[in-house]
Formats: C-alpha cells, sequence, structure tokens
C-alpha cells in the first residue's frame, strides 16, 4: 500500500472522531447551584414576584409515548418547568438543571402537602434524538421514584418550534469547519416558574438556578395565594 494512503488512515481518527463537545466536557461544575448558597434566602413572602408574561400551551409527549399538552400537564399546581437535552454535555447546563430540580424535588417530598402543589416538568428541545424512551431513561438519572416529576419530548420540530418561541428559549445547531452539523447544540439555560393562572412568575438561568431561591420563590407564590383566597372571602 502506497504512503499516502497509510497516512490518510492514520489521520483519519483526528478529523472523524474530534468530539465536538471537548471544551464542555473538560468544564468542571461551578455554577452557583452545586454548592450551599452564599447568602441567605429571602424569607417567602417578604416580596412580590410580578408576572412576566403568559405561559404558552404545546403538544408533547410523555415519556410512554402517550400525548398532552403543557398546560394539561400544569393542571393547578405551581409548576417548575426545564428545557434540556439529555445529550448535554457541559455540568453547568443541563445536567444542572437536573441536578437543581433533583435536589428541589428531594425537599418537596419531605413536605408532602407542599409536594402536591408543585409540579416538576422537563422538556427536550432535541426530538430527533430524544425519544420518550430516551427521556425514561434519561429520567432515571434525577427522579426519585416516590417524585411526579415528569421528563417529555416533542413529535417533532413543528411541534417544538412553537413552544420554544414562546418561552424565548433559542437554540442552534452548531457546526464544523464544513458547514455540517457538529451535533452540539447551543442553547441557553432558562427553568420557569409558572402559577396555577399559567403566567410565568420567574425564569432562572445559570448564575440564579437553586434550590434554595426555588423553594422560597415556590413558598411566596403560595402565600400570594392564600392572601387572594382570603380576600375573596371576606
Amino acid at each position: 500500500m502506497r504512503l499516502w494512503l497509510w497516512l490518510l488512515i492514520l489521520a483519519a481518527p483526528l478529523c472523524w472522531g474530534a468530539d465536538p463537545h471537548e471544551a464542555h466536557r473538560r468544564a468542571q461544575p461551578s455554577a452557583p447551584g452545586y454548592f450551599p448558597l452564599a447568602f441567605d434566602a429571602p424569607q417567602p413572602g417578604s416580596y412580590r414576584l410580578p408576572p412576566l408574561g403568559n405561559a404558552a400551551d404545546g403538544r408533547v409527549l410523555l415519556e410512554n409515548g402517550g400525548r398532552s399538552s403543557l398546560h394539561d400537564l400544569f393542571g393547578d399546581k405551581l409548576v417548575v418547568m426545564s428545557f434540556i437535552y439529555t445529550r448535554c454535555p457541559d455540568p453547568n447546563g443541563c445536567p444542572l438543571a437536573g441536578h437543581v430540580l433533583a435536589r428541589l424535588e428531594k425537599a418537596l417530598l419531605q413536605d408532602p402537602k407542599l409536594s402536591k402543589q408543585v409540579q416538576l416538568l422537563s422538556l427536550s428541545f432535541d426530538p430527533q434524538n430524544d425519544r420518550p424512551h430516551i427521556m425514561a431513561e434519561y429520567a432515571k438519572r434525577y427522579r426519585s421514584p416516590l417524585g411526579r416529576w415528569q421528563f417529555l419530548t416533542a413529535e417533532s420540530a413543528a411541534d417544538l418550534d412553537p413552544i420554544l418561541s414562546a418561552y424565548n428559549q433559542w437554540v442552534v445547531q452548531e457546526r464544523d469547519a464544513q458547514g455540517k452539523p457538529s451535533g452540539a447544540l447551543s442553547h441557553l439555560l432558562r427553568v420557569y416558574l409558572i402559577d396555577p393562572q399559567l403566567r410565568i412568575r420567574n425564569i432562572y438561568s445559570t448564575g440564579f438556578l437553586h434550590r434554595d431561591l426555588l423553594l422560597a420563590d415556590i413558598r411566596t407564590l403560595l402565600l400570594e395565594q392564600q392572601e387572594q383566597s382570603a380576600d375573596l372571602q371576606r
């Protein structure tokens, strides 16, 4: 075999096996959500969370392949919803959302009354790869067997895109030097707190996503509901 052909064979893994996620895989967990809160969480009810807009509906797939809508899953509960994809390698991205929501779920399960009033949802923005059975397997990394945290995907981009647009969740397919999809997705981490009136009450990004802050906000909204109910009874 000619020398030039051997060189091509030896060089092929360097070209074809390049990992588009290499930089993310080398990253270390550094987001505040992985560590004790550096300050005292605000006292529930000592502040207000003004509505930030309406929480849109959309068609989604459940882990068992069944179909539903976001609003049906929201029900009459407070909702914490994250947008993720299962192949995300950045520990300060989607895995952070899983870690924080798992700690939140654990705290909720210690208070059955509180747990019944909160619904956790994680929706994939990679429907091509994250089929329902993939979401079911991914859920095992984070969800308690006693919890009701649901992991969702979409039938297609046609169903997903209106949801992403409504929640201002942008996702960009990264491309290599030749312009071909690399398999990596660029996105902003966003987790939404939604009230029973289908209003977004807070949006958490990497720097503010922490279990203690979520718990304070959840309890603040529950106190607000109690005040409103008391006003109606007067």
